[in-house]
């Protein structure tokens, strides 16, 4: 089926998903609990609060991100063909990943060791020394962190959707295979009880994790298989959905469902993982009942945030274009500056609740700025998006 049309509130949702980057890496370095899996010194003022949050942003923002890509994967071989394709990611991916590897991610490294280690031991330089370092690493690593793995950070995601993409034949040959029962498939698709099998088939691939949530192995450039399987799942999901368009009006006609739903799973989600991280060894009953609440909680999250976009923002907009083409910058620029604005506020005898929004609007502002008037004009435009812009702020636009 040719699709010729633009989806502006999925551009918006896909842009909202990465500008929660912001708020999710300026909050775990808040977090008291640090969940049990990111054995991280935090500042000296945490609040329970960014615990929530994390988990909450967690449970649905990267499975919707890659649901999204793997419909507009399937989009963009509809019009350009598998060559094209690859030709267009290898441009968009491939090339912003080899770049942030040798700019980026070194900024990445320096400012979260200078955090880190200056939390650890009360200090305030931005380069450790190597015993400091030796101490922190010995640490990290009796707590179970795999430090002799190079990390690629917040590009991971990069490294991942490079993998996904070489997957496109398989989710061809899925959607191919379907369509010899395409009106059955049709209708259990877009039922909304369609939802509990979706739930169910990633409360399976949550099994490996403990707590049933996903905080481990993606970072780092060795392929981490179970995480590949959790996330390549969504990816899968989302290019067949592009197949079987007509589930987006399932999303918005049972946008009331999935409200309330969502927030009664998201609230026994949490239940269930604080119970299994606290206990000393893993009982298949609870693990099982942590895995079910999570995959359920982020299915009922995903309907319910891709009903409020295409219900509400399914239009076009300056504000919608401008977040579409400033997203992919933002969130790759953001993990640096946000992590030195938290090194700078370390010192100070100040709660989090004033830390954490001072150091997300400043890298939101930095951003931004950086966007609007070194990048939109510029090669890395081009390197990001395919095309230069000159677009004024939105507020301007008439």
């Amino acid at each position: 089926m040719d699709d010729n049309r633009r989806y502006y509130s999925l551009d918006a949702l896909r842009g909202v998903m990465m500008m929660m980057g912001l708020v999710l890496h300026g909050a775990q370095w808040y977090m008291p609990d640090t969940l049990g899996i990111l054995p991280l010194p935090t500042d000296r003022s945490t609040s329970y609060v960014f615990d929530l949050m994390m988990l909450l942003i967690h449970s649905f923002r990267m499975p919707l991100f890659f649901m999204l890509a793997g419909f507009f994967a399937a989009l963009l071989v509809g019009k350009r063909g598998m060559k094209g394709t690859y030709v267009n990611r290898g441009k968009r991916i491939l090339g912003p990943l080899a770049v942030g590897i040798v700019t980026i991610l070194p900024l990445t490294i320096l400012f979260t060791l200078a955090f880190i280690v200056s939390a650890r031991f009360g200090t305030h330089e931005l380069i450790p020394t190597s015993e400091q370092l030796e101490i922190v690493g010995g640490e990290l690593r009796e707590a179970g962190f795999p430090t002799d793995q190079p990390s690629l950070a917040h590009l991971w995601f990069l490294n991942y959707l490079l993998y996904f993409y070489l997957m496109i034949p398989l989710c061809r040959a899925i959607v191919g295979l379907s369509t010899r029962i395409e009106a059955g498939v049709s209708r259990a698709i877009t039922s909304p009880f369609a939802a509990v099998a979706f739930g169910l088939f990633t409360a399976l691939t949550l099994w490996p994790f403990r707590g049933g949530i996903v905080f481990e192995g993606f970072l780092f450039i060795t392929p981490h298989v179970p995480s590949l399987i959790y996330y390549g799942s969504f990816f899968i999901f989302g290019y067949v959905f592009h197949h079987y368009r007509p589930i987006l009006k399932t999303f918005e006609r049972y946008l009331a469902w999935f409200v309330p739903l969502s927030l009664m799973l998201f609230a026994a989600s949490v239940l269930a993982t604080r119970v299994e991280m606290a206990q000393a060894q893993v009982t298949p009953g609870v693990h099982a009942i942590a895995v079910l609440t999570n995959g359920l909680c982020t299915w009922a999250m995903i309907y319910m945030l891709m009903g409020v976009f295409l219900r509400f923002f399914d239009f076009k907009s300056p504000w919608i274009l401008y977040l579409s083409n400033a997203s992919y910058w933002v969130y790759l620029i953001h993990l640096p500056i946000i992590v030195f604005a938290a090194w700078i506020v370390l010192p100070y005898d100040v709660h989090a609740f004033i830390k954490f929004p001072v150091i997300v609007a400043f890298t939101t502002l930095m951003c931004f700025l950086s966007y609007h008037y070194l990048v939109q004009k510029s090669w890395v435009s081009l390197l990001l998006n395919g095309k230069r812009f000159d677009a004024q702020w939105p507020w301007a636009e008439r």
